[in-house]
């Protein structure tokens, strides 16, 4: 029997409240000191708020790995696999350095699992070899 595997993630993390202190100063600042116009930096200042309303209801997302079962969750959205049912897990290398984990199940089906839930690749690779799971990699491939 091996350990279970537990992965967290909180979108209310110090790094995006600093992220986003300096968008908003940099859009300011264009405004008072280069005389932008207004109405452009606040079309900018849109693209951040989806991030906004993450860190504003602290939005959670993680994973959860034992002896029989593979769940996750991200926000309100939630599903499991039970661990018979899994084929392989597919490690596709993006050309932007992120990793998407694809779960192919033994009736033919994927379900991939959401980006923001996964914990580090290498460490959520070897806890599924250890688990028993074949992992398959695959780097910048175009499709």
């Amino acid at each position: 029997m091996t350990e279970p595997y537990s992965f967290l993630r909180h979108q209310r993390q110090p790094k995006t409240v600093m992220i986003l202190t300096v968008i908003y100063a940099g859009l300011i600042a264009l405004v008072i000191l280069f005389n932008a116009a207004w109405w452009i930096m606040a079309g900018l200042a849109l693209f951040t708020l989806p991030t906004l309303w993450d860190l504003a209801t602290d939005a959670k997302a993680g994973l959860t790995l034992d002896n029989h079962v593979l769940s996750w969750f991200s926000g309100r959205r939630s599903a499991e696999v039970r661990l018979d049912e899994i084929d392989y897990l597919r490690f596709d290398t993006r050309w932007d350095f992120s990793v998407r984990v694809t779960v192919y199940l033994t009736t033919d089906k994927r379900v991939r699992l959401p980006y923001d839930s996964l914990p580090p690749h290498r460490t959520f690779e070897e806890v599924l070899q250890a688990h028993g799971l074949r992992v398959e990699r695959h780097h910048f491939t175009i499709l």
